[in-house]
């Protein structure tokens, strides 16, 4: 389907869609008691920056998003083909308008999903995917904070309504065990079909802790119970301590000048170690119905991790007493990369794992969410509605009704 404007006779359901928080995001429902511990957001008369706990965080430099690049202008970048001679700079292109209000507001943004022929679009934060990892060293703000944000995202976007055009997705910290399953209830509560957390090692006030750790499995049992999946976005992991190993920055500043060695270094490690420790440390084995997917990391990490679990099994068998080769295929989803090679990300863990997600509206993403299509021509029909939408109601345990619902 090369055709932008053709559309699959279904609607496609899209696990990978942004908004562009307001400042107040984090501080409208903020315990009064942590205003001076969570996030601010600091005007100087000209500008405004972001403050998080005692420190400026530029994870987005500009915390207004006034204004904001254009969706899909960065395509060629990030799939490596920007031809010679072509000034990288001049891909980010500026939206010369104020902030479009389907960034920001629930109906405008539906009326976009329908504008875009999807069923629904499944929402993730993009100034929120900082904001655990810079209150790391505060558990008690990180669990304030996360539980405002999440009181903000329901008022502002509903994490979901009878129409499931928009499934917004509240984030949870692990970092206190007992808050979190307080939070989980909380959500679940107000009508949440997935949960979001952030793909890395889980700060405690003794030390790190794996997210297979025991602690957590009130937590796990109780989203499995409800049949809730788990999505694991991209978002500051804390693993550019790595790069800081090498003499590279410890901070993540997107947008900023960074060294290119960083991106060799980190790349995709966080989301591999995060499957890895939910598959060795038995979590798939304890909660046999929890459903997981990495969305926005690539799909690279997934065939390193498959061939490592198959040796440490044949080494050490053990620790696992379920195939945990088989514990990735039959529990992870994966929303790759349209621009990689999804042949091969099929055979690793069947097609019916692979979700679509256009990251739509950043500027790494699609331009189009529809277009992901044209990089699925060496599937068939079947295959691509199942990568298009079938796996997504799966995952998302939506009605097939609704998802199914023809395109007009």
């Amino acid at each position: 389907m090369t055709d932008h404007d053709a559309r699959p006779d279904y609607r496609p359901i899209d696990l990978d869609n942004h908004y562009y928080e307001p400042l107040d995001a984090f501080t409208r429902h903020l315990d009064k008691a942590f205003r001076r511990r969570g996030v601010r957001m600091v005007n100087d008369g000209k500008h405004y920056t972001a403050v998080i706990g005692d420190r400026v965080n530029r994870f987005i430099p500009n915390p207004t998003f006034d204004p904001i690049i254009v969706p899909g202008c960065l395509d060629l970048l990030f799939r490596g083909q920007v031809p010679d001679g072509v000034d990288r700079s001049a891909l980010m292109r500026v939206e010369q308008l104020e902030l479009r209000p389907e960034y920001r507001e629930r109906d405008a943004r539906v009326a976009v999903v329908e504008q875009q022929g999807l069923a629904t679009a499944v929402m993730f934060p993009t100034f929120g995917c900082g904001v655990e990892q810079a209150l790391r060293e505060d558990i008690p703000a990180t669990m304030a904070s996360l539980h405002a944000f999440n009181r903000w995202l329901d008022e502002d976007w509903g994490f979901d309504r009878p129409d499931h055009r928009i499934l917004a997705a509240p984030m949870i910290s692990l970092a206190d065990p007992a808050a979190a399953v307080a939070e989980v209830e909380d959500v679940l509560a107000r009508g949440a079909r997935l949960v979001h957390l952030r793909p890395a090692p889980v700060p405690g006030a003794t030390g790190p802790r794996s997210l297979g750790h025991r602690a957590h499995d009130p937590v796990w049992a109780r989203l499995a119970e409800a049949g809730v999946p788990v999505a694991f976005h991209l978002g500051d992991s804390g693993y550019l301590r790595v790069a800081a190993m090498w003499g590279g920055k410890d901070t993540f500043e997107p947008f900023g000048p960074g060294d290119p060695l960083d991106k060799i270094l980190v790349d995709d490690r966080a989301i591999h170690d995060t499957m890895a420790s939910l598959i060795v440390h038995g979590v798939f084995d304890r909660h046999p119905a929890l459903r997981v997917a990495s969305i926005e990391n690539g799909s690279e990490w997934v065939h390193r991790l498959a061939k490592r679990l198959h040796k440490l099994a044949n080494q050490t068998p053990r620790s696992f007493p379920n195939d945990p080769v088989e514990a990735l295929r039959e529990h992870v989803w994966v929303a790759p990369y349209y621009e990689e090679d999804l042949v091969r990300l099929a055979a690793a863990i069947g097609v019916e794992r692979i979700l679509f997600g256009s990251d739509w509206p950043h500027g790494e993403g699609l331009a189009r969410p529809l277009s992901f299509v044209d990089e699925l021509t060496a599937f068939g029909p079947n295959e691509i509605r199942k990568i298009m939408r079938d796996n997504a109601v799966e995952f998302l345990g939506l009605p097939v009704p609704a998802a199914a619902a023809a395109n007009g």
